[in-house]
Formats: C-alpha cells, sequence, structure tokens
C-alpha cells in the first residue's frame, strides 16, 4: 500500500479552501476558475451494437495524439465523460484519450434494459471492439470501477491493465437502505421530480470535492442537463436501482472471494485508488476489496474526495503512468 500526500488546493496550486465546503448555488462561477481542455477534444457519436441494450448511440471524447497509446476512462455515477477534464492536460502527451458518457448518461442514448452492472460491462467490452481498442488499458471512477470489474472478470482480454478508483465495490448499509427505498410505492416518481425540478442544484448538491471552489455553472449545467428529462432522470434512478444492487454487489465479493481462496489471480494487473476522507464511499471498501483481492496494488490519495481526478489530478497521473508503464 502506497500513501500520497498533497497539498490542500488539490495539486491545483491557486487558492485553498476547507475541506467539503460546499458554497451557495447561486455564488458559482460561470467557468471553472481553473481551466481545462475538455472542449479542445475530438467528439463522435458511435453506434454500439449491445447484447443487453441493442443499438446504443455513444458520445466519445477523445484528446492527445492518435498514434499514441489508447487510454480507456470510465465516469462513474450522474458524471459524464467531463468529470475527466482535469486529465487531459496530466495524460494528454503520452496517451490517446477516450472518455465515452455511459449509456443514459451525458450526451449518450437511454437504452432499454436492466443497467445492471454486468450488462454495462459487457457494454464496455463491446465498446472497445467498436472503437478499435480491445485490450487497451482503462482507468475507471467510482461506479465506473465497478462495472470494469465486471468487465474484466466476464470477458477475459478486455484491458491490460485497470485502475479502480473509489469504486462502490462491497456492500454498505447504504445499499440496503436504498435498494429498499427504492420499493416503496412511488418512491421512484417522487424521486424523479425531485431531480427534475432543478437538476443544475441537484447535481451542485451531490457532486461533493474536496476543493469545493472547484465547481461552475459549467459543471452544473454538464452534469444537470441529462436530468432535466424524464427519460434522464429515470436512467440515473436506473443506475441506483439496479447497478447497485445489494445483491449483485453480494454476488461479486463472492466471486473475488472465491477466486482468492482457490488462489486465482485477478484476470488483469489492478490498482486501486481510494481517498480516507471521501464522503462518497467509504475508506473501509477500499480495504475490503484489497483483501478480495490480494495481488492488486491500494493506493491512498489524501485531501482528496470521491473525484481524485478532479481534487488531485497531478497525483493521480502521478500513480498512472508508474503503473499503466510496467508490463
Amino acid at each position: 500500500m502506497c500513501d500520497l500526500d498533497g497539498v490542500r488546493s488539490g495539486d491545483h496550486g491557486g487558492r485553498p479552501s476547507k475541506a467539503f465546503q460546499q458554497g451557495r448555488f447561486e455564488d458559482l462561477p460561470e467557468r471553472p476558475r481553473l481551466p481545462h481542455r475538455y472542449y479542445d477534444a475530438e467528439t463522435s457519436t458511435l453506434e454500439v451494437r449491445s447484447a443487453p441494450f441493442g443499438a446504443v448511440a455513444t458520445h466519445v471524447v477523445s484528446y492527445g495524439p492518435r498514434d499514441a497509446p489508447p487510454l480507456l476512462l470510465i465516469h462513474g455515477l450522474m458524471t459524464t465523460s467531463y468529470s475527466w477534464r482535469y486529465m487531459f492536460e496530466q495524460l494528454g502527451d503520452r496517451y490517446r484519450l477516450i472518455a465515452p458518457d455511459l449509456p443514459g448518461s451525458g450526451r449518450s442514448s437511454i437504452p432499454a434494459g436492466r443497467f445492471s452492472a454486468a450488462a454495462l460491462g459487457t457494454f464496455i467490452s463491446e465498446l472497445q471492439a467498436a472503437l478499435g481498442v480491445a485490450g487497451c488499458p482503462a482507468v475507471a471512477n467510482s461506479l465506473g470501477g465497478l462495472l470494469c470489474m465486471h468487465a474484466a472478470l466476464r470477458h477475459p482480454g478486455t484491458f491490460e491493465r485497470l485502475v479502480v478508483i473509489h469504486a462502490p465495490a462491497v456492500v454498505e448499509p447504504r445499499h440496503v437502505a436504498l435498494h429498499a427505498g427504492l420499493r416503496l410505492p412511488g418512491a421512484k416518481a417522487i424521486l424523479e421530480r425531485v431531480v427534475r425540478r432543478a437538476p443544475q442544484r441537484w447535481a451542485h448538491r451531490n457532486i461533493h470535492y474536496y476543493d469545493e471552489t472547484l465547481k461552475s455553472l459549467e459543471e452544473a449545467r454538464e452534469y444537470g442537463a441529462p436530468l432535466a428529462t424524464a427519460a434522464g432522470a429515470g436512467a440515473l434512478i436506473r443506475y441506483l436501482d439496479d447497478a447497485l444492487d445489494p445483491r449483485e454487489l453480494r454476488a461479486l465479493e463472492h466471486r473475488l472471494r472465491s477466486r482468492r481462496d482457490s488462489g486465482d489471480a485477478f484476470p488483469v494487473a489492478l490498482m486501486l485508488v481510494y481517498a480516507r476522507e471521501d464522503p462518497t464511499v467509504a475508506p473501509k471498501v477500499g480495504r475490503t476489496l484489497h483483501a478480495l483481492v490480494p495481488d492488486s496494488e491500494l493506493h491512498w490519495l489524501e485531501r482528496s474526495s470521491h473525484f481524485v481526478q478532479v481534487d488531485r489530478p497531478a497525483a493521480l497521473a502521478a500513480l498512472l503512468v508508474d503503473f499503466l508503464a510496467r508490463r
């Protein structure tokens, strides 16, 4: 295990902020106080023929030299490819960064079907094949990390190496409470109305950074726009209900435990990155997952949030470059 410390401002420089002190939505600046290159990237829409979902019009953002090694970046719940904006400058000279919007997220279409972690993991493998980058390494944040673990377990050869950041891959009491709450009569309809009433405010309130001064109206619009429609808010609820189903999380734990006890290594070289101050996924999840996959590497990034790629992009890039360079 490795511990990395860093400046309070999250490796960005500039003014520090009190950790996780969320400001008012009304005070958000139009643009983020720190520039990024997300809108300089190439964009495209790729139709992925998916076994679980049918045709999915997938929004893909690409950045870096076309002849550089491809690196897949998978976002998490309620975010989009925009969540990787500060990594473009950090990694764009070494890799061809490929950041899709997952089905039902961002600018991608919303397919029918259950948004189970297994089905979405299959979609990621299908997307790689459609992009012509099957077997490339991947970095995945939050729910994206959970999906990529499913992809690696179910579809051998999907990744060369895998970095999982703050994946909710172990059942917590909140998963059980959420699943039970969504079973109550009318709960999903009520939640949909709450999300749609003020989607930008919802995004602002439910995304947490160690340095909250990194937020902007630009970000609130990116994450809030897909939630403004009934279909978009419904897709978020499907993610909450299906991908975080406690029964499936327990099944993953059982599978990993069985592999460990049988002496089977994880199918791909795996690095886990967690933050001890993450308010979204408890630090014990990182420790438990490392115990289930003892051949993985576990790194702690201090003074960071669930979105280390925003709070501490330089520190994360240093870890990634070292890990991905190994063979």
